[in-house]
């Protein structure tokens, strides 16, 4: 539909503008075609190649004020924010845009060249009377403080946008190098909103500016070696080998251009995390355009491009991480390892990641972590065991990683059939953190597999389903729990909702047919096991069982 009325706004300007000749209709309609062919090539997410149509119909720009803003928004998400700006400069005056996004790139154009009193005219072009509610407002907002910051060396307090309001005042503060800079930080830090980990690097690189080193190894400590942040791993790296020039060569609370790109950072997060992948990219070039240093960021953009399924643009991106900053380097090798295993197979991917892990010096924990785990995931489950041991020996005792490491290798032991490990390891994981859902559960069900303590694997089960009620595997070993000791209407009642929550899980759907049809509800229980076979991860072992299931039923099986 859309398309549609961009054909006839485009048939209506010809039919007023272009009827002059024929053959002047012809010519125009070879920019349209290429128009079009843009527009198409934009929606498939190829956009170098709507770039060149974009730039083989550029005759539409004085015509058509969509033509700019699309061509601008294509320019920007090819990481030329500078010809976008250009483009918007030349046009501006022959067009009647109000187009946020050109407006804002004006805007930015004011504030990288530290003209701030330029950037406050920009303002006035806006069409905001008040605040609507919208993103677009709230940008706007946020930068015309900052602005204000850079004009008169004061904070603008506004505590109207929550966590977003916390981080502006942070950055404010760490401008003007006030004493309650840190104070704003570790608010971001122990916040219980949500992950802002991320936010310990701007701490750190605010304390090395003020020569507080000790602090900073202070704080260091308490980043988990195994934990889930890529750029806190590689601060921590940073730390370690006392490279504090790193901090200053990618970051400074007193660099403006700096301060503004971690906004259009957190502006970019915010739209990748409602999957809204261009927008998000957008704004993610325009912070790179502010501060290429900091190139980590460069993760979010593989990452929006991997979450839309453009798998291409992706490992573009991800080739610029190279072997000098080594946790980056091995989010790309695992990155990319994942993509050769969805399109290639998984022989090339590991093989790809073996060569990449091997050619890193002096892994750091987390590398060591993740190759174990990659490993279990490929099912080289004794590859597991032995990166795993390793970690147990030089991470610090009194870490929560002892107990996660002590869990994936027990689990590990287990997949191999070596029992008595496992449940030493996972019995000395649930030691030191008792109430672990996800240890708990993987006990239990390993227990309940082998038939061995059943009723106190059903209260772990139990247990862990308090804490976890929504987790479908947590809930399908309830509802197996039940089912061992024969009471299937619990049984039936738990694996229902489990099959509710994984309707595409293979063992899922096996136990619910399995229940239905100790409950004599056979016919039922033959639609499910016949589902199990249609299911995409179901394995040759179980296709083999349900059939059986079947032919013979149960009982026979």
């Amino acid at each position: 539909m859309k398309i549609l009325l961009i054909i006839l706004s485009f048939l209506a300007l010809q039919t007023s503008t272009y009827s002059s000749t024929t053959e002047n209709n012809k010519f125009n309609q070879k920019y349209l075609s290429n128009y079009f062919s843009a527009l198409v090539s934009s929606g498939n997410q190829k956009n170098e190649q709507a770039l060149k149509y974009f730039n083989s119909s550029k005759f539409l720009i004085q015509k058509h004020d969509n033509f700019l803003k699309k061509y601008v928004f294509s320019l920007v998400l090819n990481g030329q924010v500078k010809k976008g700006i250009d483009q918007i400069k030349i046009s501006k005056n022959d067009i009647n845009s109000n187009t946020f996004e050109l407006n804002l790139l004006l805007l930015v154009d004011s504030l990288k060249k530290k003209d701030f009193k330029q950037a406050n005219k920009r303002f006035k072009e806006f069409k905001f009377n008040k605040d609507d509610g919208t993103y677009e407002y709230v940008i706007y907002k946020i930068l015309k403080d900052f602005n204000y910051l850079f004009l008169k060396k004061e904070t603008v307090e506004d505590n109207k946008y929550g966590t977003l309001s916390l981080i502006s005042s942070a950055f404010q503060n760490c401008y003007l190098n006030l004493p309650n800079t840190s104070s704003y930080f570790a608010k971001l830090l122990n916040s219980s909103d949500g992950d802002y980990s991320r936010y310990m690097f701007f701490y750190f690189a605010n304390l090395i500016e003020n020569n507080d080193i000790k602090k900073v190894i202070q704080v260091s400590k308490t980043i988990e070696p195994i934990g889930d942040s890529i750029l806190l791993h590689q601060i921590k790296d940073w730390i370690d080998n006392s490279e504090y020039k790193k901090f200053e060569s990618h970051f400074s609370c007193y660099n403006e251009n700096d301060i503004l790109a971690e906004i259009f950072y957190l502006i970019s997060n915010l739209f990748s995390t409602q999957n809204i992948y261009d927008q998000s990219n957008f704004y993610l070039r325009i912070s790179e355009y502010l501060n290429p240093k900091f190139y980590f960021n460069q993760s979010l953009l593989a990452e929006n491009y991997y979450l839309n399924n453009n798998n291409y643009q992706a490992t573009k991106i991800l080739e610029n991480f190279k072997k000098k900053d080594k946790l980056y380097f091995w989010y790309k090798t695992k990155k990319i390892g994942r993509i050769l295993s969805e399109e290639n197979s998984e022989k090339e991917a590991i093989n790809y990641i073996n060569k990449n892990f091997n050619s890193i010096k002096k892994p750091t924990e987390k590398i060591l972590y993740d190759y174990a785990n990659i490993n279990k995931g490929f099912e080289k489950y004794e590859i597991a065991i032995e990166y795993y041991t390793e970690l147990l020996k030089t991470v610090d005792q009194s870490s929560y990683a002892i107990s996660r490491i002590l869990y994936r290798r027990g689990s590990s032991y287990e997949r191999t059939g070596d029992y008595d490990k496992a449940d030493r390891d996972l019995i000395e994981s649930l030691k030191m953190y008792p109430n672990e859902p996800y240890t708990l559960n993987y006990l239990a069900y390993s227990w309940l597999e082998r038939n061995y303590k059943i009723d106190e694997a059903i209260d772990m089960i139990q247990k862990a389903h308090k804490q976890k009620e929504n987790d479908p595997y947590i809930t399908d070993s309830v509802g197996w729990g039940f089912y061992l000791i024969g009471d299937y209407i619990n049984a039936e009642k738990y694996l229902k909702k489990a099959l509710q929550l994984m309707p595409d899980d293979p063992i899922v759907n096996d136990h619910y047919g399995d229940v239905l049809w100790k409950l004599n509800k056979k016919l039922q229980a033959k639609y499910y096991w016949q589902a199990v076979l249609g299911l995409e991860e179901t394995e040759d072992e179980m296709k083999s069982k349900v059939k059986s299931k079947l032919l013979e039923g149960l009982e026979k099986s």
